[in-house]
């Protein structure tokens, strides 16, 4: 039976998606957007895409005015959208224009949808090294101003700023040069540095593209922007963010959304997901931050782990009776012994033990790891249970068995002999912008709706419990260890 379920897991573990799932079908998606509890991107050509949970999307977005690689932000209670309605060599040149429009919804069956009349911003002439497309916005949190990057290969990155009440250009306001050799730039603050992110390689080729995600930083939002070893990006330079990986090409149009305090993840296309005809896709990647600068981070698959307390360095385990195991005696005492050639030892096993354990309800605690059968989680996607930005939910069970890592009504954790399916065993799994990862039921029992508040914790270095999440304790954070 161990061996069947073994064999289960692995092969829903290699058929799992590991890419946004339902139609995700894009190209330059626009940053993403929440609107009355959906999410949105738009993309290139007009349209976009809808999801009801960040993880299963399906075309129904709309956005007149066709053009190309569209950004949306919401300032007050509106949506501003910004594009470029041609450039790039799109008719066959790179006279461009950028536009702005604005809509108090982005769900096209509300009764306020709504675009207001495109109003243009800036544009290129087609003869000098510029190109108006492309256009990536940030609204500055320290300062309540907005600006527009935007710019491609031909020519450069240029800056400019906007009235963020009107969404028309600020009068005066003189467009400034900051980067050169990418394309499908944006901008983010964090922390008293801006980040310009730029998109380098070649675009439009399927799985022959090159496309890749770069950054560098600055005190001031005009720059420079200088990369990690010092390169000024108006002179090349630029961080690699995420490049090509697991047979998906092409990475660009970066994205930010800050799901939570110490929960970001970045937006972005594959030019082709080989695995999808290599056809051009939304990917969401939880975005981490190391030593100040971001990079992404891997959607999580699952797999079989450790699930290891940050708090003190300690496993989360079945609190049932530690088994002993039998070993012949080795060590500087028996010098004879020591002569013998060392073999290896084999780990205890799920049969040894298994007669052991009670049969209903068993309490999960924290402990010392021993990699024995109480301390191994086989955690497997669920897509059939919906998801969230960047992941499905996951069932959590000891490896080999079906008992199952469930929430309860008094929010403690304790498994069950039997996985079923339940809201309360299934788990969102987020990796923090730290590195470790947040694991969330997605309900307790008696508490309404699905629950973004309550984590898994470690209440003390044994106790594990449900609690507020809180990105600066180290209780609320755990980590997934392969050994």
């Amino acid at each position: 039976m161990k061996r069947l379920h073994s064999i289960l897991a692995a092969l829903t573990l290699a058929t799992a998606a590991n890419a946004q799932i339902g139609a995700p079908y894009i190209h330059d998606p626009s940053t993403l957007a929440e609107c009355e509890g959906k999410y949105y991107t738009f993309g290139t050509g007009g349209g976009g895409l809808i999801s009801e949970d960040g993880w299963s999307w399906n075309s129904g977005a709309d956005r007149p005015g066709g053009g190309a690689a569209p950004d949306v932000l919401k300032i007050g209670d509106r949506y501003l959208c910004i594009y470029g309605a041609t450039g790039g060599g799109l008719g066959g040149g790179h006279a461009g224009r950028i536009l702005t429009m604005w809509n108090k919804t982005l769900d096209p069956k509300s009764p306020d949808f709504k675009w207001s009349e495109a109003v243009e911003v800036c544009y290129s002439d087609g003869m000098e090294d510029q190109d108006a497309i492309d256009p990536g916005m940030l609204l500055d949190p320290s300062t309540g101003r907005l600006w527009v990057s935007y710019g491609t290969y031909f020519g450069t990155i240029r800056l400019i700023e906007l009235d963020p009440k009107t969404g028309f250009r600020v009068k005066g306001n003189k467009e400034k040069d900051i980067a050169i050799d990418c394309e499908a730039s944006d901008l983010m603050y964090r922390d008293g540095w801006y980040y310009l992110l730029g998109t380098h390689g070649t675009c439009c080729d399927g799985v022959n593209s090159t496309y890749n995600i770069v950054v560098g930083r600055s005190r001031s939002v005009e720059g420079p922007y200088i990369d990690n070893v010092g390169r000024d990006m108006y002179h090349g330079g630029g961080k690699m963010v995420i490049a090509a990986g697991g047979r998906k090409t092409g990475a660009g149009h970066f994205g930010r959304f800050i799901v939570d305090e110490g929960v970001e993840v970045m937006s972005f296309h594959w030019e082709a997901d080989f695995e999808l005809s290599g056809r051009s896709t939304l990917a969401v990647h939880p975005l981490l931050w190391k030593n100040g600068w971001p990079y992404a981070g891997e959607q999580f698959k699952g797999g079989t782990f450790e699930i290891e307390s940050e708090r003190r360095g300690y496993a989360l385990e079945l609190a049932v009776d530690f088994v002993r195991m039998q070993q012949q005696r080795q060590g500087w005492f028996n010098r004879n012994q020591m002569q013998e050639p060392a073999k290896p030892i084999a780990c205890q096993t799920l049969a040894e033990v298994i007669g052991t354990w009670p049969e209903g309800d068993i309490p999960a605690r924290i402990g010392d790891y021993m990699f024995r059968p109480h301390q191994r989680w086989t955690v497997i996607p669920v897509d059939s249970a919906g998801g969230y930005l960047s992941a499905p939910y996951f069932k959590i069970v000891i490896e080999g068995t079906e008992r199952a890592l469930t929430a309860t009504a008094d929010k403690e954790v304790v498994t069950v002999p039997a996985y079923t399916g339940a809201d309360e065993q299934l788990w969102r799994i987020e990796q923090l912008t730290d590195g470790t990862y947040r694991i969330m039921p997605k309900a307790i029992p008696g508490i309404e709706g699905v629950n973004t508040t309550y984590c898994l914790y470690s209440a003390g270095d044994s106790t594990p419990t449900l609690a507020k999440y809180d990105f600066s304790s180290d209780n609320s954070k755990w980590n997934f260890r392969n050994h």
